[in-house]
């Protein structure tokens, strides 16, 4: 690449960064997008809640989107994994594992987070598929069918009750002893949400869609679909470095506009809320890229 010197750099290149890359380019900057190709909803084979894609697969709106953004030419692509950044006296600085390096004023991080899937046998190759995170996502397409949520404690009682708008067939399972508390216990039973402790050794399924539920002690029951929160951490260590805040949780801490604490680095997307959807993930990058737009104008007018 000719060129290493951009208005912008923006690692991760999914739906996230690539709105921003489209609001950027649409503002004559230019910008860098940096991007490994490994989006967090890969193996999810449908999108769903987000008008005009409803149903439509991740890749193909992937695909689309980035056909739209080349279209901008001052926005250029770079298909790479981003190891390191350091703050320069003009901006930033960006090493790829291959060794590149490019600099630009300022940064946009929509990296995402890598999910920490639960040690499960099944459980890794269903998610995304019926082991899901979202009932707006796809809480239509399992609706009225026999569903689990695997959670216990308050994370449980809630996400049953939350479920329960989407089916009466729903079987909280603890996989191992009970947290919640008695009034939980009584809610819950009170509307027909059965409650299974036992530990769970595996998940039938064929291509990712679950069967069965199989417990340690052998018995196993019929589910089509499972609600899970797996764990997660930040898809790069780059933004903590650069002296990014994180939240509690674990998110990229941002204000409504996307800007984090340190001056001239943005982050969007699901590396910074737990409302992870498509949807949800390009109005932020939009919004990111409008701010950093607007920010290097009031710096140079």
């Amino acid at each position: 690449m000719a060129n290493n010197n951009f208005d912008v750099i923006i690692v991760g290149g999914s739906y996230s960064g690539l709105s921003a890359a489209m609001a950027l380019g649409r503002s004559l900057r230019q910008v860098l997008v940096i991007d490994s190709g490994k989006p967090c909803n890969r193996q999810t084979p449908h999108s769903h809640n987000f008008l005009t894609q409803d149903g439509e697969a991740p890749k193909d709106i992937s695909i689309k989107a980035k056909e739209q953004v080349k279209k901008y030419e001052s926005v250029k692509f770079y298909n790479g994994l981003a190891i390191s950044g350091v703050k320069t006296q003009r901006g930033f600085e960006i090493k790829t594992e291959s060794g590149d390096i490019f600099m630009s004023k300022k940064l946009i991080f929509a990296t995402g987070v890598k999910d920490i899937l639960l040690d499960i046998d099944g459980f890794s190759e269903s998610w995304g598929i019926s082991v899901i995170h979202c009932p707006y996502c796809h809480g239509y397409e399992v609706k009225h069918e026999k569903t689990g949520i695997l959670g216990n404690g308050e994370y449980g009682f809630e996400f049953s009750k939350m479920i329960s708008n989407w089916t009466k067939d729903l079987t909280l399972f603890t996989n191992g002893k009970s947290t919640l508390t008695e009034a939980q216990t009584t809610k819950l039973k009170a509307h027909n949400i059965k409650i299974i402790e036992e530990g769970i050794d595996s998940l039938e399924h064929t291509d990712g869609h679950v069967e069965h539920v199989v417990f340690k002690n052998s018995h196993k029951i019929p589910i089509k679909a499972i609600y899970a929160r797996a764990p997660f951490v930040q898809n790069t260590d780059i933004p903590e470095g650069l002296g990014c805040e994180l939240t509690e949780e674990g998110y990229i801490s941002v204000d409504p506009f996307q800007r984090t604490n340190v001056q001239g680095i943005y982050a969007c997307g699901d590396n910074t809320t737990f409302k992870r959807s498509v949807s949800n993930a390009v109005a932020m990058g939009n919004i990111a890229g409008a701010m950093i737009n607007k920010e290097i104008i009031d710096e140079t007018f």
